[in-house]
């Protein structure tokens, strides 16, 4: 062996800490961040909603509405955050006019049209169609062709009519469920896929996605739920609390247990990026993993939920510990996913140097933007709730 070679590689190895300076820009931010979390929400949103309508969870009827309108408000911004991290969204289109179909990112724009269309705003209209029949009779000008819109002009509300709607919300609902499956598991997959990142590249990466999407999920509607019926000044259905919290104390358990199987088979493997990821989370990662994500995103609230679920604490406090507990839950999840996109890019090719992420507060990547995306879901919410009252009092007395 050449002697200079030899001494080249006898002095890297003695190298710590170095990067190449074109690994220190990250190319994925906090937009990217924000997709797979809001992803993670529409999943988990409608999983809780096809517990009532497929599994006769009959406790957690009173959120199924809520949640279906949570879902879609959700969706609806669900690739503006990619789109507005693209540069030229009008690109987008070439995904449905030139299909490539052994791309995951581009099957993207063909789950969301599946999801969005076929899915959701099927339900939602086969859930909703006596009522806004009722709805428009009830109401005059504008608002009464509104509901003639949203209705699509269908005038029938027989037994037999509203019967095949049940039937057909059923239907819609079992294939939701793999399909709100696929819209978030493939986003692991697609993280999980990438081999020369070993941050990324897990089998399990797809399967601990989709179960922190549906700890997000439930902690999203109980909270929106417990919230609402706070401002209409109504007491919370109390079977529905507790069965939420049980289902969400159950999947944060499944989620912890296996992100410690990934974190131990990692360990096991003992690769040679072990030494890397290991300065990663004790150093760069130690606060939004750890202490975030660990500890007040995750052991927190299922010791909260354990206690207040089989305590004997008034309903009061079980319902504030609840709530700051699913709180907790949707500030682990994002961290969850911060610690994903950033994290895995934080450290170099060479496995010998971390970098750093610089978050700006203005341009389309910075914090503002960021937080106008996390909003306007609730906005659209605001607007679904307005046209379309999810709660059992607001229905109309033709259509119950």
């Amino acid at each position: 062996m050449n002697p200079l070679y030899e001494h080249l590689e006898s002095a890297l190895q003695r190298v710590s800490g170095f990067i190449y300076p074109n690994e220190v820009e990250l190319h994925w931010g906090l937009l990217v961040v924000i997709y797979p979390y809001i992803t993670g929400l529409v999943a988990g949103a409608f999983i809780l909603a096809s517990l009532e309508k497929v599994f006769r969870v009959k406790e957690v009827e009173p959120t199924y509405r809520l949640a279906m309108l949570t879902a879609l408000a959700f969706l609806i911004v669900a690739p503006l955050p990619l789109l507005a991290h693209l540069g030229h969204p009008e690109r987008s289109f070439e995904i449905f006019l030139t299909p490539h179909f052994k791309s995951a990112m581009a099957m993207f724009g063909f789950v969301y049209a599946w999801y969005l269309m076929v899915v959701l705003l099927l339900e939602i209209w086969f859930e909703y169609r006596a009522d806004l029949i009722a709805w428009r009779k009830q109401s005059r000008g504008l608002k009464k062709l509104l509901y003639w819109i949203l209705s699509l002009g269908s005038k029938n509300t027989s037994p037999e009519a509203i019967a095949f709607d049940r039937k057909a919300v059923y239907a819609i609902t079992l294939i939701g469920i793999p399909s709100a499956f696929l819209l978030h598991g493939y986003v692991g997959f697609i993280f999980g896929s990438i081999k020369a990142n070993p941050w990324w590249s897990s089998v399990l990466m797809p399967i601990v996605f989709l179960f922190s999407a549906i700890v997000s999920g439930i902690a999203l509607v109980l909270l929106l739920y417990y919230i609402t019926s706070m401002v209409r000044r109504k007491t919370p259905d109390m079977p529905c609390l507790n069965k939420l919290a049980t289902f969400l104390l159950i999947a944060l358990i499944v989620d912890l247990s296996l992100e410690t199987l990934d974190f131990i088979h990692r360990l096991y493997e003992s690769e040679e990026s072990i030494e890397i990821l290991r300065r990663l989370i004790f150093s760069k990662l130690f606060l939004s993993l750890t202490i975030v994500q660990l500890l007040l995103g995750t052991i927190g609230p299922i010791l909260m939920l354990a206690f207040a679920r089989f305590s004997r604490l008034p309903d009061e406090m079980k319902r504030l510990v609840y709530f700051v507990a699913a709180a907790l839950v949707q500030v682990g999840i994002f961290s969850t996913r911060w610690n994903v996109v950033i994290g895995g890019q934080l450290f170099s090719k060479s496995l010998r140097g971390l970098t750093y992420y610089k978050l700006e507060l203005g341009g389309v990547e910075g914090l503002l933007f960021g937080v106008a995306l996390l909003v306007l879901p609730f906005v659209i919410l605001y607007v679904l709730v307005k046209v379309l009252p999810p709660w059992e009092d607001t229905r109309p007395s033709e259509s119950t």
